[in-house]
């Protein structure tokens, strides 16, 4: 009985669980220290290129390092 009334649930929960796998990922990428690295290494380039401004590149060094604690 309870499975031919969760079955209709059955896509909302595959969505569900489809995101919580993204988010987990996502984190993950997050904080790993190579991505970092690789994030921190193109702000230097953009920076060293003359494409972003100092104050800027210090903004996006910010938001990369506040990415890795939360």
């Amino acid at each position: 009985m309870t499975m031919i009334l969760g079955f209709p649930l059955a896509p909302i929960r595959g969505v569900i669980k489809l995101g919580e796998l993204l988010q987990e990922q996502v984190e993950r990428e997050l904080r790993d220290p190579a991505a970092v690295r690789r994030r921190l290494e193109e702000i230097e380039q953009a920076r060293a290129a003359g494409r972003i401004s100092a104050e800027e590149e210090a903004e996006a060094v910010n938001r990369v390092l506040r990415g890795m604690q939360t």
